[in-house]
């Protein structure tokens, strides 16, 4: 019998490992690290899902989440949702299995991509508290209670203790206990987060119990967003991995009609381009013969052929008009201005939607020790980003600007809040806690001239303020001197009223600044003109800079 070699040794050791275990080990992955941060964690992955639920099923979502104190310094999470509830078959699968779910493999705009959050709340729960998650979902006919937990060896939801009854009943209730967590006002609490989603999803209704007060964010609109579509992805976005994957996973029985069902704006004629670029591949063959090197120089073969851009109409931004509805709804600011820019491609086939907006005055900016802030509002298909800030696009491209063009003299002592909603199909996240944008070239250029055209419209608005109040304060200055110019102008002149001079002069006083005053509005007016035909223009945003 052969010895063991050390080889043998170092591997007689080696085991297979779920998906689960590694983020039990890895939990600081999802967002499950510092007590404050994992708490509002738990409750960004619940309310991104009931808003997708709600929002899929046509539901104006009506959302309440509860944080109620146990001893121990635990805390009860129960959060509550209006939507279409989850079927008994499903529950296990959508609360307590990683990587499952309905989104992951479907190429269209939703919050959540991954299908990790709500198990990976469940798996939290079970790793600080050694307790099942209960869960009450109604479909609108039945109604499903049961505990859930994880089983961590084989990424298998475990069910138990389930009670099946008739219900007219639709919707969600998911009541975990979690240590380690901690509830707080800061920047970064569930707070916080609860009323950007309020801002960001003006037409969702959010009762938040928190351990001390109940708070309410009313829906400022009654609009449902239009259910985002479906769409296949584009040539020009895709890798040779990419290529191979979904080629030996398709059904069809020949490459060329594997590229016509598969991708969008390939038509027959683009077939028989391809076909005599790579001459040498055969684009009959079954699709899943394709080899790595076939597949690399297709990719190639893409860059260099012509294509119509992707479609855009599998977007569903926020809107300027909602945007402004939330923001005035919230923060009732003294001035805002908001833009939703023309749709763009990243990675060359990925299409992309940048919404900005800034708010100033009112209960714009955030409250800090020594007076109020400037507050940047990431946001990423209306999901708010309040972590990991540093490396996210948004944040790169804010720091590019310079504000004192607009006015702006101290950025960060501003009473300012600037908004950014980045809409795609496909976000690149850096993390899987989903918390902050990958810094793509592309993404990041148009980030920063959505925010300058906002800017400009702040940086007119406190100009023309300040243009106000020295107009005011000479005005005033001048006032001042009328009634006495009044009593000794007829005594020079020997004839005429005091009364009717005083009258004259304050008419006069008042027909010079109210004309002023029309003047500029008109040159205002051309200004913001000009500008708009420069942010339309072919990159003249970047040479305003």
């Amino acid at each position: 019998m052969a010895e063991k070699t050390v080889a043998d040794e170092m591997f007689s050791e080696f085991q297979e490992h779920s998906v689960a275990e590694f983020f039990r080990k890895n939990r600081q992955m999802l967002g499950f690290y510092g007590k404050v941060r994992s708490l509002t964690t738990i409750v960004h992955e619940y309310i991104t899902n009931s808003l997708d639920a709600c929002e899929e099923a046509g539901i104006l979502p009506d959302l309440k989440i509860e944080l109620r104190p146990l001893e121990g310094e635990h805390v009860k999470v129960i959060s509550e949702d209006n939507g279409p509830g989850i079927p008994k078959s499903h529950i296990g699968k959508a609360l307590a299995m990683m990587l499952a779910g309905t989104k992951f493999h479907r190429h269209m705009q939703m919050r959540g991509q991954q299908g990790i959050g709500a198990s990976g709340c469940t798996m939290f729960a079970q790793m600080t508290t050694g307790k099942p998650v209960h869960v009450k979902s109604g479909t609108g006919q039945k109604v499903v209670e049961c505990d859930l937990s994880i089983d961590v060896q084989t990424n298998k939801p475990l069910l138990m203790n389930v009670v099946e009854t008739d219900s007219a009943f639709h919707g969600l209730v998911v009541e975990a206990e979690f240590a380690e967590v901690k509830y707080d006002r800061s920047e970064y609490s569930p707070f916080e987060y609860l009323k950007r989603s309020a801002l960001a999803n003006p037409h969702a209704q959010i009762t938040f119990i928190d351990p001390s007060e109940k708070l309410f964010f009313p829906r400022a609109s009654d609009v449902i967003p239009k259910r985002p579509s479906e769409v296949q992805p584009h040539p020009l976005g895709i890798t040779t991995n990419d290529l191979i994957d979904l080629a030996h996973h398709c059904p069809a029985r020949k490459i060329s009609s594997f590229f016509t069902s598969t991708f969008a704006r390939f038509s027959s004629t683009k077939v028989s381009e391809l076909r005599s670029v790579v001459p040498d591949i055969d684009l009959e063959k079954v699709p899943r013969e394709l080899k790595w090197a076939e597949a690399e120089a297709i990719v190639k073969a893409f860059q260099q052929m012509k294509w119509v851009a992707p479609a855009t109409d599998s977007l569903q931004p926020i809107g300027e008009d909602q945007i402004e509805k939330a923001f005035k709804n919230i923060l009732g600011p003294e001035f805002f201005s908001v833009r939703s820019r023309k749709p763009k491609v990243f990675r060359g086939g990925v299409p992309f939607v940048v919404e900005a907006a800034v708010a100033y005055g009112g209960k714009s900016g955030r409250s800090t020790a020594n007076g109020t802030a400037s507050d940047i509002q990431r946001f990423a298909n209306r999901a708010p980003l309040l972590f990991d800030a540093g490396g996210c696009a948004i944040t790169e491209a804010i720091k590019t600007i310079d504000w004192k063009r607009y006015d702006i003299d101290s950025f960060e002592s501003t009473p300012l809040s600037v908004f950014v909603n980045f809409v795609s199909v496909y976000v690149p996240y850096t993390g899987a806690g989903k918390q902050a944008i990958s810094p793509e070239e592309e993404v990041v250029s148009e980030i920063r001239f959505a925010i300058m055209e906002v800017a400009r419209d702040l940086q007119r608005y406190l100009s023309g303020k300040v243009r106000e109040s020295d107009r005011e304060a000479k005005k005033k200055a001048i006032m001042r001197y009328v009634h006495q110019l009044s009593l000794n102008l007829p005594e020079l002149a020997g004839a005429g009223k005091s009364s009717d001079i005083e009258e004259s002069l304050i008419k006069l006083i008042q027909s010079k600044y109210a004309k002023s005053l029309n003047l500029e509005a008109e040159e205002e007016e051309k200004e913001e003109e000009n500008a708009e035909k420069k942010s339309n223009g072919n990159g003249e945003e970047e040479k305003e800079e």
